[in-house]
């Protein structure tokens, strides 16, 4: 982790009320009285590195973070290694490990929060969080709602089958919604784009990368996805039918006609 080149305070906080969905409702003058600047730092973490070790017993975090470039960031659980949040930039993480709201009563096995790419955040210290949380009732309606989210995200992991193309319609599912919900996605063109490698999508859907590729080579030939144009990792997705997911994600007994495994 870097802290990334210095920022004036009112552009650490036009660039929260800018860029993510918890901070967008409110004035700059006014959030600078709740947080600041000694409370709010720039930074930036480098891809594949453990951020910090989430549900310690006894340790909680003091510091929440606002991503607003780069990413996504995971959470792998364990012993399994399975991908059970991604969070884009709009998005924020740490709130289930922060002493505030449904923090304190949230709890699960120890998991590896990770920047599976270079992500950009901006950090605000739980002393700030807290005020915000007791005085505004906007922010905590919003950050209650991240809460919300997450649990939406993992329900949809816990419905996907063994199926492989539902498994990954699923996940897809769960992103479109939490993205809609943030107010970060869909692009004008009613589009969805996700950074999403093979590799995250194998380890939340638990399948092999492989099975995987199969699986998104089939959803293109239906036109559900296409792959970006601009992107040459081909990690980044479109998804420009996200209607049609929904009768792949609830297909348990009748198969899927295009996938040919049986």
């Amino acid at each position: 982790m870097t802290v990334a080149g210095a920022s004036t305070h009112e552009e650490l906080l036009r660039e929260l009320i800018q860029k993510t969905f918890l901070f967008r409702p409110f004035q700059a003058e006014w959030l600078g009285e709740y947080i600041p600047l000694e409370l709010i730092q720039r930074e930036k973490f480098f891809s594949s590195r453990t951020i910090y070790t989430a549900y310690k017993p006894g340790q909680p975090l003091e510091t929440l973070y606002a991503v607003v470039a780069g990413g996504p960031v995971i959470v792998r659980s364990t012993p399994l290694d399975r991908v059970i949040a991604i969070t884009y930039p709009g998005g924020c993480f740490g709130m289930r490990n922060l002493a505030v709201g449904y923090g304190t009563v949230r709890g699960a096995f120890p998991c590896a929060v990770e920047a599976y790419k270079t992500t950009h955040v901006i950090s605000i210290a739980m002393a700030a969080v807290h005020k915000l949380y007791s005085d505004s009732p906007t922010f905590r309606q919003r950050y209650d709602f991240l809460f919300e989210l997450r649990e939406k995200f993992e329900y949809h992991l816990l419905n996907c089958s063994a199926y492989p193309p539902q498994a990954v319609a699923a996940l897809l599912r769960g992103l479109i919604y939490q993205e809609r919900e943030l107010g970060s996605q869909p692009d004008a063109d009613g589009v969805f784009h996700f950074d999403l490698p093979i590799d995250i999508i194998a380890r939340a859907c638990q399948l092999n990368g492989r099975t995987v590729e199969q699986v998104l080579k089939g959803l293109q030939q239906i036109g559900i996805i296409l792959p970006s144009k601009e992107d040459r990792s081909n990690d980044w997705l479109r998804v420009v039918n996200p209607e049609l997911l929904k009768e792949i994600y609830a297909t348990t007994r009748d198969k899927v006609d295009w996938w040919p495994l049986r």
